[in-house]
């Protein structure tokens, strides 16, 4: 064996190991999913609340929106877990669940109900900049009453929204592209009394476990997806 061809097999050789490294390093670095945050794990940034506009709607996890209870909406966190947020301009704090998403207002992380945003001293403000920290999930009960980490909605079925888009014609676009491979790929239009949004949603699920399956396929295609209860 001549030099050129052995330099050439250890070149070969320690590219396949970093390239393989690299692959592992991207696979695991995936967008994050609602089951992937741990209790204890904490957020700063912008929240605001809404009120009246949205008070008897049903909220993601198909609860009825009440503005004068302690509740939140959040873009990823998992339906149903309790957290903390401070006011970090008073110290103020409150314990709040997250039963809905949102905000969709650029620069927002967290959207809290009427009287969350009372107990915080932010109404008048409209915004204020918090911290939210992990508490817990109150476990899921079943029909049967027993414990089941792949929940059953009460409310209806499970579905897998994908985008959501200001202009109709991209989510349209996108329904277009996921109909190739998805069955029951549809359009939800959602107004905000703000802002109207067209979210993309994929399937009808009997139980949030058997949405994961095809939600994985989905976050290994980058899109940033989240599980929440049919309309």
């Amino acid at each position: 064996m001549n030099s050129n061809n052995l330099k050439f097999k250890i070149y070969s050789f320690h590219f396949t190991i970093f390239f393989s490294i690299l692959l592992l390093t991207f696979s695991c670095a995936g967008p994050k999913r609602a089951g992937y945050y741990k209790e204890g794990f904490t957020e700063r940034g912008l929240a605001s609340w809404y009120g009246k506009d949205f008070h008897g709607r049903k909220t993601a996890n198909g609860e009825v929106y009440d503005m004068y209870k302690l509740s939140a909406a959040h873009k990823t966190l998992p339906l149903g877990v309790y957290a903390r947020v401070t006011n970090l301009e008073n110290g103020k704090e409150v314990k709040v669940k997250v039963n809905d998403r949102g905000p969709f207002i650029r620069g927002r992380f967290l959207d809290l109900s009427y009287g969350a945003a009372k107990e915080l001293g932010m109404v008048e403000a409209g915004v204020a900049k918090v911290e939210l920290e992990i508490l817990g999930e109150v476990p899921y009960q079943t029909a049967k009453g027993k414990t089941s980490a792949g929940r059953v909605s009460s409310a209806g079925l499970f579905t897998i929204q994908v985008g959501a888009f200001v202009e109709k014609e991209n989510a349209v676009r996108l329904k277009s592209l996921l109909e190739n491979r998805y069955k029951d790929v549809h359009i939800v239009s959602y107004d905000t009394n703000i802002q109207k949004f067209y979210r993309v949603r994929v399937g009808a699920f009997e139980s949030e476990k058997d949405a994961l399956k095809v939600a994985d396929e989905l976050e290994a295609q980058s899109y940033t997806i989240f599980i929440t209860v049919r309309d």
